[in-house]
């Protein structure tokens, strides 16, 4: 990790960009985390491989983490700095979805989840960063997407080496460089036509492109990562004009900090990191105003994470738990919650909590194939006012997502379309033993979880 600043700068542009997508949807977000950008590779002269793991976005290598410290400013020759990126997707789930999904068959469904273009490079040695645009082929919608545009420099303190640096961004973890906060989280890329669970922590995309923030943070010695700023809601009509739903979930009373701190060592050959994050946010549901109460939201939580090669193999495990309280005193006051008014007092309504736990591991070959096999579980307090979707009020969910891909360009530049083209395509497959509850009978309808179990074939490429 003791790399000079400027060579570990020059290969991950080439590649960071170049995968860093995510539609991350996740539940997140919109539909799912999907990300590459090769006008970096171009800018670089590196190929994908050098920045990310797989040879594809978004996992970083060690290389890749650094560049994007750095705020994406290296520069080795000339480029045009837009890029375009295209998912596709045959989605099969284990029983016919009912309702069938908005202008789409109940099941089997063949699909073009999200093309997005891309604004990405570095301007001299201080500036840099990447903005994307995206339009939602299940949606049908254009907005704008993920966001972090950097200003940062580099100095010594105490004799080691520190960059620091500002990230404006629009989404808490986006600007993370770590595969374990969600904006870049496993999956990495999924449909909106898949069913998934109706809850989860608000940092888990819950903000994401409803929100403009300003975060500083300081990178010492390549080992110790520190970062701390806040999240505001812009306007209504600007969010509408954007593309985004400024009512879901509302916009925020004041500022919403978020604070991140991380440590990187070497271990056991590979590189491991471990940190802790804070978000907490008041918002104000649906942007009503007819009450001064506000829903408050605490998410707190630690990761981990571990990358070893083993020659041009590698392998990643990632780990994220996070234990959010929320206080849903507005909503709870509104009855927004099921449609009506909560008889009892606010408090027992909107008091409620969750737990998340993620764990991934995957292992590439060559650069080239992958596997990869994850496990979540969200549970949480029984209150049927919070989780009316749930037959038994609670919002448990608990599954395991796994995936086989293969990326033939991202470990070289010999790509038949040209240096720009790179491809990933793949399977995954997400089965569920607990869905927004229960495992027998979620919705009191006789739906089991099993149910949602999700077969999808995708190709995901990047020009």
């Amino acid at each position: 990790m003791h790399i000079d600043m400027q060579l570990r700068v020059t290969g991950i542009a080439g590649c960071l960009l170049g995968a860093t997508l995510v539609a991350v949807g996740a539940t997140t977000v919109s539909t799912s985390p999907a990300r590459a950008v090769p006008a970096f590779a171009e800018q670089t002269g590196q190929p994908c491989a050098a920045c990310h793991v797989g040879g594809f976005g978004p996992q970083l290598t060690p290389f890749g983490r650094a560049f994007k410290l750095g705020g994406y400013t290296l520069r080795l020759k000339n480029n045009i700095p837009i890029s375009a990126m295209a998912v596709a997707s045959v989605t099969n789930t284990k029983r016919p979805q009912v309702p069938a999904p908005a202008g789409f068959s109940s099941n089997d469904n063949v699909a073009f989840d999200q093309g997005s273009l891309f604004l990405a490079g570095g301007v001299g040695s201080h500036l840099g960063g990447f903005a994307q645009f995206t339009y939602d082929g299940v949606g049908k919608a254009w907005s704008w997407d993920n966001l972090d545009l950097r200003a940062v420099n580099a100095a010594k303190i105490g004799g080691k080496d520190l960059v620091y640096g500002l990230s404006l961004n629009n989404s808490p973890s986006v600007q993370d460089v770590w595969n374990t906060l969600p904006a870049w989280g496993y999956p990495y890329t999924s449909s909106g036509l898949a069913p998934s669970p109706a809850n989860g922590p608000l940092i888990a995309g819950g903000l994401a492109q409803n929100v403009l923030g300003l975060t500083a943070y300081a990178w010492v010695d390549s080992k110790f990562y520190v970062e701390a700023g806040g999240y505001s809601s812009p306007r209504a009509g600007t969010l509408r004009w954007l593309g985004a739903d400024p009512a879901d979930p509302g916009d925020i009373k004041g500022i919403a900090p978020y604070v991140r701190v991380a440590i990187e060592q070497p271990l056991a050959g590979g590189t491991f990191e471990l940190g802790g994050f804070l978000l907490k946010a008041n918002i104000r549901p649906g942007l009503d105003r007819s009450t001064t109460l506000t829903n408050h939201y605490t998410d707190a939580g630690v990761d981990a994470s571990w990358l070893k090669t083993f020659g041009s193999d590698t392998l990643t495990v990632n780990a994220r738990y996070t234990n959010e309280h929320r206080s849903l005193d507005a909503t709870c006051s509104l009855g927004m919650t099921d449609g009506s008014i909560p008889t009892g007092p606010v408090s027992s309504c909107a008091n409620g909590s969750q737990r998340e736990l993620r764990v991934d591991a995957s292992y590439y070959w060559h650069n080239t194939v992958g596997g990869t096999l994850g496990a979540f579980d969200l549970s949480g307090r029984t209150n049927p006012s919070l989780y009316p979707e749930s037959r038994v009020g609670k919002p448990d969910s608990t599954g395991f997502l796994m995936q086989v891909d293969g990326t033939p360009f991202g470990g070289s530049r010999h790509s038949p379309l040209g240096p720009r083209f790179n491809m990933r395509v793949g399977v995954q497959y997400t089965a569920y033993t607990r869905f927004n509850g229960s495992r027998l009978d979620y919705d009191g309808a006789g739906a089991k979880a099993s149910d949602n179990n999700t077969l999808r074939l995708f190709t995901w490429i990047a020009f």
